[in-house]
This record gives C-alpha cells, structure tokens and sequence, in this order.
C-alpha cells in the first residue's frame, strides 16, 4: 500500500498570513487571550428576546412597516393607505389586522359617519417595540 504525506499548501497558511496584517494593525488583536475569559462560563442565562423577535418578525414585512410608518403622520383610512403603498384594499386590511392584534395600531370610527374606520398608531405599543429592538441591538 502506498501512503502519501500531506503537503502544506496556499490554503493551509491564510490563516497565518492573515494574522500578521492584523497584529500589525492592532496589538491587542494579536493577543488573543486577552480577550477569552479564562474558561467557559456555564452559569450564563439566556436574555429575554421574545417581544423583540415578535415586532421584528412583525415588521420584516414592506407593507406592515409602510403602515407602521405611514400611520406615523397621523390616521389614516385603508383606501389612503392602499393607494400610497401599491396595494389592494383586502391586503391592507389583513396587514392592519396583524398589527392591530400585536397593539401598534388601533382602529376608530369616523367622528361624524361611523361608515369610515380609521387606523393610528399606539405610540406607547410602538415605543414600547422600538425599546425592545433597541435593548437587543445595544
């Protein structure tokens, strides 16, 4: 049986010649255990990020985050909102549904003729959202 050694290739040394720009660049880069704790810390617990993924999943949808923000201006009926955003009148309505069941937004009858719905935003549900996604990018 014939046996072949392994010779060092291109591939095998990018890891080293990556390694010197950097340590040149920055010291403490090149110290790599400066930067490790001292051995793995199994005691850490896992954050609390179910609000954020809930509005992030939420507004990971153009016409949802159009709605969001558009709604931002102040209320607005499904019509306006499906003619500004490209969009038919029964999807708008399903996206306002969505996001009326999370609490950014609400609806209201028209003042004087209870035929027209209004949507605006819950600025305190969106503060409270836009809290939770900051506390996770911190």
């Amino acid at each position: 049986m014939l046996t072949r050694t392994a010779t060092p290739t291109a591939a095998d040394n990018t890891e080293t010649a990556d390694a010197a720009p950097l340590a040149a660049a920055c010291p403490e880069c090149a110290a790599p255990e400066a930067q490790l704790p001292p051995e793995p810390r199994l005691d850490l617990r896992a954050p609390e990020v179910g609000d954020a993924v809930a509005t992030a999943a939420l507004l990971a949808d153009r016409t949802r985050a159009g709605i969001v923000r558009m709604l931002a201006d102040g209320p607005h009926c499904v019509c306006e909102l499906a003619a500004a955003l490209g969009e038919r009148q029964n999807n708008v309505s399903m996206h306002l549904a969505r996001l009326r069941e999370a609490g950014l937004v609400r609806a209201v009858r028209h003042s004087r003729d209870a035929r027209w719905m209004f949507y605006e935003r819950d600025d305190e549900r969106c503060a409270a959202a836009a809290a939770a996604l900051t506390d996770l990018l911190r």
